[in-house]
């Protein structure tokens, strides 16, 4: 997948946690709602930095931080999961895509450091 495209994808991904945490709001549940958005946004924001990165350690700990913020964000929509189950299936299609966002940041992770030991 080109860096574009999981730009593209993160970007996605993080207006769709800001109109889901609008049902949220409407339903009290402003505290995680904030949550949500703050790590939910941060995902995209760290990989598009990424590409801005001045060293490939660099690219890696941005990457990293996205890694840590995608984690936070699956974690606060289980929490949601567990107390609004009106809302599951858009929790569910949320979780679906944080997982697989995990998944492709754990990879350009790991093939980061692997190109690293290589061409040190």
């Amino acid at each position: 997948m080109e860096s574009f495209d999981f730009e593209t994808k993160t970007f996605i991904f993080a207006v769709r946690i800001v109109e889901f945490s609008k049902l949220l709001i409407s339903e009290r549940q402003g505290i995680l709602s904030r949550q949500l958005i703050r790590a939910g946004t941060s995902i995209g924001y760290n990989v598009k930095e990424a590409q801005s990165a001045e060293s490939k350690d660099d690219f890696i700990h941005k990457m990293s931080i996205s890694q840590k913020e995608t984690d936070e964000t699956i974690y606060w929509l289980e929490l949601i999961s567990t107390t609004e189950v009106e809302f599951m299936q858009e929790i569910e299609l949320l979780l679906a895509d944080a997982n697989e966002i995990l998944k492709i940041i754990k990879t350009i992770i790991s093939d980061t450091k692997k190109n690293l030991k290589t061409n040190s």
